[in-house]
């Protein structure tokens, strides 16, 4: 029997080893394609630092308050009657004992005038009676009257010395109605709104008051302190010492200050808020401050001679403490502090520092303990140049110039003339005609790849404290292909 042949063949050795090659090739090909390019060297963080200080330093207890006046005087009529007159305005300047408001006289007049009739005849038989009571005396020591009509004489005298009494009371509370008709002022100050006018029916102490007087010179300011700083209050001054106090406005002139003294310390801690009340005396001559206004106070409790302070928003707070960063030959160096009390924008120390480091004001979240940092005041005054546009054909595309306008390091010195002020070379004002878009976006220098149209200049980098950088020069047209 004869074996059948299938035609099966078996493949060559070089042709396996052929198809391994080309796949080790191609894989090598995709590591070189995937392997990423080496990151640019990570620019140096630009600060801004200040300088610890060493010195004396107040301790001044800051609190917000309110404005109130000295004495506040609700004026109302102590008789009824008819409003005849009024005799001021509303917001008058008034002094103490000026007259207000008048109410008709005429029917406490009268009164007036009958009590004093009254009186009179009440005067009279007074008069009669002890004439009668010396007669009936001499009589009775003879028996020409008996002991009771003697005895009613002398009680007659002594009912009549009452009733007399009686209407000279009458007759003081009758001329007090009349001049009560005449409202004046109990205080020196400033009125309110007025609340009837004349014509007006006016019921003895009757709600509301009439006017309304504010003291304004002196005003007092009332304002609380934390317990904390209570507490500290008693032991750096104590309680009975005149402390002098600073008030000024939280809108209006803020460089206006009025100086008082503390006169009035409560007698308890408001377990509602944990805070003392305080009131200060203010002259208020001027007449700046007012009534319900809104203050900042500041009282100045001692002076901490050699404190250490710096910049409050030097100081950076963790969960594990408090630091600050020192500047010292380039570097950042961490330091841990001691936070002690804050005083307007600066931060007292109570250790880590000594006085005249360097301190980061600006900048912390982009530094570490040893890193390298550049000073904001150190950068050149023009600041740093944009970068140059994309080369055109052939061509690498030039660096911008500085912010001044002059060509960058480097850059060659031939451009052509009405390019733009720090263009690189062979960059004219203007894309060649027929240059579809002018130019493209600004960019990084880079090679001049295959031929195409120009690119923009790139735009120039941000400036130092002398300004913004001037933008790149637009891309002139490279080379051939």
């Amino acid at each position: 029997m004869h074996a059948i042949d299938f035609g099966l063949r078996t493949a060559r050795p070089s042709t396996f080893r052929f198809g391994r090659s080309l796949a080790l090739i191609a894989t090598l090909g995709v590591m070189a394609a995937c392997k990423e390019k080496p990151r640019p060297p990570r620019p140096t963080p630009v600060v801004s630092a200040k300088r610890a200080t060493k010195g004396p330093l107040p301790y001044i207890v800051i609190a917000n308050g309110e404005v109130e006046a000295n004495r506040t005087v609700s004026v109302q009529s102590l008789v009824s009657g008819m409003l005849t007159n009024v005799a001021i305005t509303e917001g008058d300047e008034v002094r103490e004992g000026q007259t207000l408001f008048q109410i008709d006289s005429r029917p406490f007049k009268a009164e007036l005038d009958r009590v004093r009739g009254t009186l009179a005849r009440d005067e009279a038989q007074l008069a009669r009676a002890r004439g009668d009571s010396t007669r009936f005396a001499a009589l009775a020591k003879d028996g020409y009257i008996t002991k009771q009509a003697l005895d009613q004489a002398f009680a007659d005298v002594s009912a009549l010395s009452a009733t007399v009494g009686a209407d000279r009371a009458a007759v003081q509370r009758a001329q007090l109605d009349l001049d009560n008709t005449s409202i004046r002022a109990p205080i020196a100050g400033r009125t309110g709104q007025l609340a009837l006018k004349a014509g007006n029916l006016v019921r003895a102490q009757a709600d509301p008051p009439l006017v309304t007087i504010n003291e304004l010179r002196p005003v007092m300011v009332r304002f609380s302190v934390p317990e904390r700083d209570f507490a500290e209050m008693r032991a750096r001054a104590g309680l009975d010492k005149a402390l002098s106090v600073t008030v000024r406005p939280n809108v209006g002139d803020s460089t206006l200050k009025k100086t008082g003294s503390l006169v009035f310390i409560n007698n308890v801690v408001d377990r509602a808020t944990g805070s003392v009340l305080l009131k200060a005396r203010v002259a208020n001559e001027d007449r700046s401050l007012w009534p319900g206004q809104f203050v900042t106070v500041g009282m100045q409790l001692s002076v901490d001679s050699n404190a250490v302070t710096v910049p409050a928003e030097a100081v950076v707070t963790t969960s594990s403490g408090s630091f600050v960063y020192v500047v010292e030959e380039g570097k950042a160096r961490r330091v841990g502090v001691k936070v002690g009390r804050q005083s307007g924008t600066v931060v007292k120390l109570d250790s880590g520092l000594v006085g005249d480091e360097q301190v980061v004001v600006e900048g912390q979240n982009k530094l570490n303990d040893g890193a390298k940092v550049e000073l904001r005041s150190a950068m050149p005054a023009g600041g740093r140049g944009g970068r140059g546009g994309r080369g055109g054909r052939g061509g690498r595309g030039g660096r911008g110039g500085d912010s001044n306008g002059a060509p960058a390091a480097g850059a060659p010195s031939d451009a052509p003339a009405g390019a733009p002020a720090g263009a690189p070379a062979g960059a004219a004002a203007s894309a060649p005609a027929g240059t579809p878009d002018g130019a493209a976006a600004g960019g990084r220098d880079s090679s001049g790849g295959r031929g195409g149209r120009g690119g923009r200049g790139g735009r120039g980098g941000r400036g130092g404290p002398g300004g913004r950088g001037d933008r790149g020069g637009a891309g002139a047209e490279g080379g051939t292909r």
